[in-house]
């Protein structure tokens, strides 16, 4: 973790809320100011969980010791439960145990199949919606997108709503590798949304066919310089005609999306 000098050899240092943090270059070669206190307490959380998980476990094999040779406990409990609740005198009378059970279970499922079903909907309506979000509300994609306004929020989402996802009500960012993505200043902690996006953007092979010109002119600028003469234009509705792979491979190649 090599920190970054000046001219006179003192270590270059970020105000960041106030306080001055030094600054050191990444793997990556990406500059980041170093917060010592919060990565430190950070580590002491972490350690601390991890010691928890570890006591956890070893109780939780020690109770499961009694219970090998089962080999589908979900199906195990869920004949307990239903055999429990059976009135047995009625099962002898009958004489018929298995299709009382079969009934009883079936009545479960019917009565309760639906509540699940609603609720898995609604869990997914949520989680798209707090995944919607975290795009539209975006201040990365609102100052730095070629396409502004709702287009670059619609690229962004098609290009890389699939590496987001929410867990415990907090939307995470997945690299290509399938890793959760780290802040670059909160050493430690995941990513907020808005970082993952960035981080996301950034790690984007074509990133420079949906992000707005340096400002640079000539044949290397993106888009053709400052102007950005030469991008393809779509209206709204084509834009929106189009599946989620050629909404992306069109933002790829530097269109723009007009209302």
């Amino acid at each position: 973790m090599p920190f970054k000098f000046d001219a006179d050899g003192h270590i270059v240092t970020q105000e960041v809320n106030g306080q001055k943090l030094p600054v050191f270059t990444g793997a990556d070669g990406k500059e980041a100011p170093f917060d010592a206190d919060s990565t430190v307490a950070t580590i002491g959380r972490l350690n601390g969980e991890a010691k928890g998980h570890r006591e956890r476990a070893e109780a939780a094999e020690g109770k499961l010791k009694g219970f090998e040779g089962i080999a589908d406990p979900a199906a195990a409990l869920k004949a307990l439960t239903v055999v429990k609740n059976l009135d047995e005198k009625n099962l002898i009378a009958a004489g018929d145990r298995d299709k009382a059970v079969s009934e009883a279970v079936k009545s479960v499922e019917e009565k309760y199949g639906p509540v699940v079903q609603e609720n898995e909907t609604l869990k997914g309506q949520l989680n798209s919606h707090l995944i919607g979000g975290a795009f539209s509300q975006s201040k990365f994609i609102a100052e730095k997108f070629a396409a502004e306004g709702p287009a670059g929020v619609e690229i962004a989402r098609a290009l890389f709503g699939s590496s987001l996802k929410v867990e415990e009500g907090k939307v995470v960012g997945y690299d290509a590798n399938g890793s959760k993505l780290y802040s670059r200043t909160r050493h430690g902690e995941l990513a907020t949304a808005e970082e993952a996006i960035e981080l996301l953007v950034d790690a984007y092979p074509h990133k420079n066919h949906i992000l707005k010109s340096s400002g640079g002119s000539g044949g290397g600028a993106p888009h053709g310089g400052g102007n950005g003469g030469g991008k393809k234009s779509m209206g709204r509705a084509g834009f929106d005609a189009l599946s989620p792979n050629d909404q992306a491979a069109f933002a790829r190649d530097g269109g723009v999306v007009t209302d």
